[in-house]
Order: C-alpha cells, then sequence, then structure tokens
C-alpha cells in the first residue's frame, strides 16, 4: 500500500508536541554549571614550591609541551665550615595546552609532587597561540585542587607520616626533659639563696 501523502510530516509533528510537554534535561552551561565527578581531570596545576627543575615531567612526556627554564644559584653552606651548595631556580614553567593530550604522564612521574590535575575546564582561548600558560596561570589553578581522598582507616599508616611523628615525638620529650632540668635548677638555686 503506498503511503499517505504527508504522513512522514505529520509524524514529525507528532514528536514534536510529545516532546513540547516534556522537561528538557538539557542544561544551559554558562548559567548552569555542571557538577563534575570528584577527582576529574580538567588542566594541570603546579605547585611551584615543590618543584626542583629536576626535568622529569618535560622528558617523559610524549607531546613536548612543558617548557621549563632555569638558573643555578649558590647557596652558602648551612653551618660554619660547610661548603656552599647549588641548586636550581625555576625561571619559566610553561604548558602549550594545545599540544597536551591529558595523558597524565607528567603527574605520575613527578617524584616532588609539583604536579595536580585539577577540575578547571573553562580555559578556551580565542587564539591558539594563548592556549600556553606561563606558571603564574598554573599557579593559580592549585587553588582549584581538591583535597586528596582520605586514608582508609584500615590501612597502614604511610611511612613517611610515621617518621614524622616520631621525629615530632623525640622533639616534644627532648623539650620537655630540658623544661624538667631547668625547672630542677631553678627550685635549686632558689633553695641556695
Amino acid at each position: 500500500m503506498p503511503p499517505i501523502p504527508g504522513s512522514g510530516l505529520a509524524k514529525g509533528l507528532a514528536v514534536t508536541l510529545r516532546t513540547m510537554t516534556k522537561k528538557t534535561v538539557t542544561a544551559q552551561y554558562p548559567d548552569t554549571q555542571p557538577e563534575l565527578p570528584p577527582r576529574s581531570r580538567g588542566v594541570i596545576a603546579l605547585f611551584e614550591e615543590n618543584c626542583t627543575v629536576c626535568m622529569l615531567c618535560a622528558r617523559e612526556c610524549p607531546d613536548w609541551c612543558i617548557y621549563i627554564d632555569s638558573h643555578k644559584e649558590t647557596v652558602p653552606p648551612a653551618a660554619p665550615g660547610g661548603r656552599e651548595r647549588s641548586r636550581n631556580v625555576l625561571d619559566r614553567f610553561a604548558i602549550d595546552f594545545s599540544l597536551c593530550m591529558y595523558c597524565g604522564i607528567c603527574i605520575e612521574v613527578c617524584p616532588f609532587d609539583a604536579l595536580f590535575w585539577s577540575p578547571e575546564f573553562e580555559y578556551a582561548e580565542t587564539d591558539i597561540l594563548d592556549l600556553t600558560h606561563e606558571r603564574d596561570k598554573l599557579r593559580d589553578w592549585m587553588w582549584t585542587v581538591p583535597e586528596p581522598p582520605a586514608l582508609d582507616p584500615r590501612a597502614e599508616e604511610p611511612k613517611e607520616l610515621a617518621a614524622a611523628r616520631k621525629t615530632a615525638d623525640k622533639l616534644r620529650a627532648q623539650q620537655e626533659a630540658e623544661a624538667a632540668r631547668q625547672a630542677q635548677d631553678d627550685t635549686a638555686r632558689e633553695g641556695d639563696e
């Protein structure tokens, strides 16, 4: 049986009328911010204080989109009679997000926890050359990095925390012993007078 002329148009209008009465599921993006899942990947943030300019992130990056410049400074000896040391000082740290494929290798290989995933995703630019973000912008994104998930209460305490706690307890015991010794000396002096 041949189709009735205009039946396709009627079917299309029926679909339109059916969907017009339903609530929309489209989020109006600029006005309504999306709820991102926890630990979502947006951009890479830099915690500059932890960066030792070891260059591992730049060497391991498969896209070669990390640019690092540094110079060496001489640090005076920490104790009298010690020797001077040299350390790297970060001059430039930039990531070209037009080349970055967001693999996270740079974050994984950083031995000093200087790079983190930030959930920030609104960094579009009108010019592709502006997608190379310098360390100031990367540092600003550090404030959007969420706290790491809490440790499982049944998990073993990290060795770093255990060592730090042991050192702190030892220092506290020394300070208490010194304070007790000082109080004893003060009491002995008062008795002599």
